[in-house]
This record gives C-alpha cells, structure tokens and sequence, in this order.
C-alpha cells in the first residue's frame, strides 16, 4: 500500500488545466502542518483524474481525506508539496464543518511580504528576491467582512475577460488580491461588473508559482462563517 497523507481539505483552486490542491494535516489530537498534493508535470497542477475518488467525484474544500503521496517535494517558493501517486484513488474518510476551521487558522499577521503591489491589486505581490525570506505558502485566515469585485482588469487594453478579486482587511491592511476558488469565480462571473459585499469567511490564501520577477497572492478558497 502507497504511503498516505490525510488532511482537511483547505482548497480545490484553478490552476493552468487543473487543480491546486491544499489542506492541513489532519491529526487526532491537534491540526498539523499544510500539505499540498502536486503532479509531476512541470508546473505541478493536478488533474481530475488524479485527484478522484473512486466513485469519480472531486474532493471539495471541507472534506478529510487520504491522499496517497510517494515523497515530499518542495520548491524555494512553496515547501509544502508532496510529489501525489497518479496510480491510487483518493478516499474521503469524513467532513468538517465550516464552524471547525476555527481551530485551524494561523496566527494573525500580515500575509507574508507586504508593500508590493500590482496595477489593480494591493500588496498582492512579492518580488523574487524577497522570496528567500518566505517559508511558507499556504495560510488560513478570517476576516470579518470583505467585498468581491467582478470587473474586466485589461479592458482599457483590448482584453475584456473579467475576473474576480477579494478586497479585504487583515492584520491591518488592506489587501486586494486575485480569487481562484472556482465555485466563487462561477458564481461571480455569471453577475455584472461590481462590488459584491462578502460577509465574515474564511479564506485560504497562497503564494503561487513564480511567474516573471515575481510571486503572487491568491484568494484560493472561500467558506461563508455561519456563526456570523
């Protein structure tokens, strides 16, 4: 039998043709550190047939699941991965409630390396050459309220797709950053240009792969708190 790792799962986000896949270790006394299953294909998203379970379904953010693994294989810019076993199905051994990722947020403070800013984001950028003070990827925070904006960011270019970004404020600041949650971008896409307020959530952030001079933050997940 293939060595396993079993977490909750913190994130089922776009990525190129696949999927980014990242939750916490799921340990009987206490939450343990962030695991995020990767392919061996060059920028490591995972495919459906990867990830299924043996019914053919998709994990999806909440689930506890055992994911078989072969060994760690981290990067400078994100040391969480575990290289996956294409060959053996994923399990669902369980399900938390949105009410239980309290016990998994990390601890207060600012999201990485701040100061660094794309055109229409805020401090949703870290330069390369600041990425050596990074040793972490993958963060679960709340916030009590936020806004999702649904706008066409190149349009004064000629380029109308839209896309969808997370305004809100932690530890202080105020961040603008990109959604990849998948369920959030169809639901927000399918609505016209504006500002959708978002009430208390919680919200896995990543640091995604190295693209030009830089690394950039993701809203990767979004669950609502239903005890706000």
């Amino acid at each position: 039998m293939p060595k396993s790792k079993r977490i909750v799962c913190l994130a089922n986000s776009r990525k190129l043709a696949g999927r980014c896949i990242a939750g916490r270790e799921w340990l009987e006394a206490s939450p343990g550190g962030w695991i995020r299953p990767v392919s061996a294909r060059e920028h490591q998203e995972v495919s459906e047939y990867e990830r299924q379970y043996q019914d053919g379904s998709d994990p999806r953010v909440l689930d506890v699941l055992d994911v078989p693994v072969l060994e760690p294989k981290p990067e400078a810019w994100q040391t969480e991965n575990w290289l996956l076993d294409p060959d053996e199905y994923w399990e669902k051994v369980g399900q938390v409630s949105p009410k239980e990722l309290a016990d998994l947020v990390d601890p207060v403070e600012p999201l990485w390396v701040d100061g660094h800013h794309t055109f229409n984001g805020r401090h949703d950028k870290i330069p390369m050459g600041l990425m050596a003070d990074v040793s972490t990827s993958l963060r679960l925070i709340h916030v009590p309220s936020g806004t999702l904006r649904v706008f066409a960011p190149g349009d004064a270019f000629g380029n109308t797709k839209r896309r969808v970004q997370c305004k809100f404020r932690h530890a202080g600041t105020r961040y603008a950053i990109w959604v990849t949650d998948p369920n959030y971008e169809r639901r927000h896409l399918a609505m016209p240009d504006g500002a959708y307020p978002l009430g208390a959530s919680y919200l896995t952030l990543s640091i995604g792969e190295p693209y030009g001079d830089a690394c950039y933050k993701l809203v990767a997940a979004i669950v609502e708190d239903p005890e706000k």
